[in-house]
């Protein structure tokens, strides 16, 4: 069979990579596998495509460490990764067409850009005779699963999570480590990585992240059973002091797939029979953070624009101050004169994370105490943060802000003062990012927390009126 010219399918499958940098429990790599033929992986950095989000520099730093990490783990299993830049309606099918591929896979993405890339491939290409199969990968339950009792969309994460462990029962095992292809796929080009540019050179501001962390599956791994086995008997209370360390830290590792939700799942569903009490309720906070992951992309299937529009359709009118340069510079360089907010802000430039209880607390002093638009906010963490995903960022500065799905109350502003003296008491958490802490050098708060607050509660109210 020959297609505009092409050379005769063949059998040779190709297994589109995108958020799913990992070898184990990889349904698309394991589906492609089972057919016994050769198998050729690849990577599209996909800059082009309308819809689609480009990445912010911390998650461009580590996309190039997890594909090379990927790289070496496919070439174990005798598979060659092929890495091609620009659009994927364009690149994919001239991958499939130069190899003549009978078969592609893929693993499904859930943003609207996404799902319109993938269906219009997928009509094209099964048009032109290509077996095509996709397969839910990185959500234990997908968006249009999880449905009220009316049918619709779930707002409220209490009742959603409720409603999603009722169905755990079903989920599937993880898949382990697929055995070696015995066949090796025809040689096809391959760009070279560096000339993607997607590490920082001049200047290199990327030396706190190779310190903090090493992207990769076989880490995501490591890291995983640390944290069952030396953080989570802590990790209900000691989750919100920001110096215990005691978080996962796994958030990087499932933005990338370099770790599944099914796996993180099994893992602590396996343990949990031998668990003290008190490690048990670890478990379970741990496994509900895990659902409000599951939420925002839910929330973001069922509403695409989340990074750009309000969930909540009164805020349109809420009254947002103009961006002073200065202050929006002092937030982001950690110099705003209230401790907690500057060394988490610190800490997200030096090592592209924030610790969670800090991140509410910096989020909430941008868009209440100075009355910033949350998406200046969502754009800074979106360039900073190496776990910055397009449902989790947007979902919850929204939830912060008070304009998204279950958000905080209006009234909630957390008081960056009293979040230090009940989280990081001894100041350990900030003299550690602030090393000029008590100095002279430290520079003075550059706005009054009750003034701004009493603005912030006008602001607020205002709204809530309208959407009475």
């Amino acid at each position: 069979m020959e297609r505009h010219g092409s050379p005769a399918l063949s059998d040779v499958s190709v297994v589109w990579f995108r958020d799913d940098l990992r070898i184990a429990d990889n349904p698309a790599l394991t589906a492609a596998l089972n057919r016994g033929s050769s198998v050729l992986a690849l990577y599209v950095l996909d800059e082009e495509s309308p819809a689609i989000r480009p990445l912010g520099g911390a998650s461009r730093w580590w996309l190039h460490e997890s594909l090379l990490s990927l790289e070496q783990s496919l070439a174990e299993l005798n598979i060659s990764l092929v890495l091609r830049k620009g659009a994927a309606g364009s690149v994919v099918p001239d991958v499939v067409r130069d190899l003549g591929a009978s078969s592609l896979f893929w693993n499904r993405r859930y943003g609207a850009g996404e799902i319109a890339v993938d269906a219009e491939l997928k009509q094209r290409l099964r048009g032109e005779g290509v077996h095509i199969e996709s397969f839910q990968a990185s959500l234990l339950f997908e968006p249009w699963t999880i449905r009220t009792g009316q049918g619709s969309p779930y707002s409220v994460f209490t009742p959603f999570w409720r409603a999603c462990r009722s169905k755990a029962d079903a989920l599937r095992l993880p898949l382990p480590t697929p055995p070696r292809c015995n066949l090796l796929a025809p040689a096809l080009g391959s760009e070279d990585i560096t000339t993607w540019a997607l590490q920082p050179t001049d200047p290199d501001w990327a030396e706190g992240l190779r310190q903090t962390w090493t992207p990769g599956e076989a880490r995501a791994h490591e890291r995983l059973h640390e944290f069952l086995e030396e953080d989570l008997e802590i990790y209900s209370v000691g989750r919100d002091v920001p110096a215990e360390h005691a978080t996962s830290g796994l958030s990087p590792h499932l933005r990338w797939g370099e770790l599944s939700a099914h796996q993180v799942w099994h893992e602590v569903q396996q343990i949990r029979a031998h668990l003290s009490p008190v490690a048990s309720e670890g478990a379970t906070k741990f496994l509900t953070e895990i659902g409000w992951r599951e939420f925002a992309w839910h929330v973001l299937f069922h509403f695409p624009n989340l990074s750009e529009s309000n969930w909540r359709a009164e805020f349109n009118e809420f009254p947002w101050r103009r961006v002073h340069p200065d202050e929006l510079v002092a937030w982001q360089r950690g110099a705003t004169g209230y401790p907690l907010v500057d060394a988490g802000m610190r800490e997200l430039w030096n090592t592209g994370t924030m610790h969670n209880r800090v991140r509410m607390v910096a989020a909430s002093f941008l868009t209440k105490n100075l009355l910033i638009d949350w998406r200046v906010g969502e754009q800074w963490f979106w360039d900073t943060l190496v776990d910055a995903d397009q449902a989790s960022n947007p979902f919850n500065w929204q939830w912060v802000a008070g304009s998204g799905v279950d958000a905080a109350p209006y009234f909630r502003v957390f008081n960056p003062e009293l979040q230090a003296k009940k989280f990081d008491p001894q100041e350990s958490y900030i003299r550690h990012h602030i090393p000029e802490w008590g100095s002279g050098r430290y520079p003075q708060p550059i706005v009054a927390l009750d003034e701004s607050r009493r603005a912030a509660l006008a602001a607020y109210q205002s709204v809530k009126r309208q959407g009475s």
